[in-house]
């Protein structure tokens, strides 16, 4: 049973309310996802690709907090996909940009209406998620910093 004064009880830790809420989430996000055919991560990258096309791996890796070897293999899948595609970029033969395919492009017509869905199962109102969003925002700027 949770002591609210006991500062080592799991319920009482801001890592845990986050970890399991996260757990939870992406679990509302799969049957979602499994229509359109992206995991999660996928997901994300294609948003932050949908927001920005044509960017650096460097660059989507930065955005969504994912180190290269992670981004790497989730970036193959979506290639072999036919979502993305990586080329080199011809001024910095270093830099890998990743750029949307049409099918990519398209495939966001069907991810639109997942955002709602979501916030709908989230049982919350508008000004509550934004709220919390901005105060998750912030925490993760904390962390970052």
């Amino acid at each position: 049973m949770t002591k609210p004064d006991d500062p080592l009880s799991l319920d009482n830790q801001l890592c845990f309310a986050l970890y399991s809420s996260s757990l939870l989430m992406t679990k509302l996000y799969k049957p979602m996802l499994d229509e359109i055919g992206l995991t999660y991560p996928q997901y994300l990258a294609m948003l932050a690709l949908w927001e920005e096309d044509g960017v650096t791996v460097s660059r989507l890796g930065a955005r969504l907090y994912l180190d290269s070897g992670t981004l790497t293999p989730l970036l193959k899948r979506l290639e072999k996909a036919g979502l993305i595609q990586r080329e080199r970029n011809a001024e910095d033969e270093r830099q890998v940009l990743v750029r949307l395919t049409q099918a990519g492009r398209a495939l966001k017509r069907q991810a639109a209406a997942i955002p709602r869905k979501v916030a709908i199962a989230s049982g919350m109102s508008l000004e509550e998620i934004l709220n919390l969003r901005k105060r998750l925002k912030k925490l993760r700027a904390t962390l970052a910093a």
